[in-house]
């Protein structure tokens, strides 16, 4: 299992790739569940962290996907709507 400071590092460098090439998905991080404790004194494990840094990830790739595929219908529609 990845050391803390090495997640940390990752999730840093997610989150600023993130910030820098995707602002508009970036103003979404702080709306993110995962980040949100569900009980009064929540514990920050390792596992947190790699919850965090997967969910992240899942994120990213979910829109970049979804971009890829409006960017095809625009294109499609362009053709045929000339």
């Amino acid at each position: 299992m990845k050391k803390l400071q090495q997640l940390t590092k990752e999730i840093n460098e997610l989150t600023l790739r993130i910030e820098q090439d995707y602002p508009e998905l970036y103003q979404y991080l702080d709306e993110n569940p995962i980040t949100i404790p569900d009980c009064e004194t929540p514990e920050i494990s390792v596992n947190s962290f790699v919850d965090y840094l997967d969910n992240l990830k899942s994120l990213l790739e979910r829109y970049i996907e979804s971009h890829k595929q409006m960017k095809h219908l625009r294109t499609i529609n362009s053709v045929v709507y000339k």
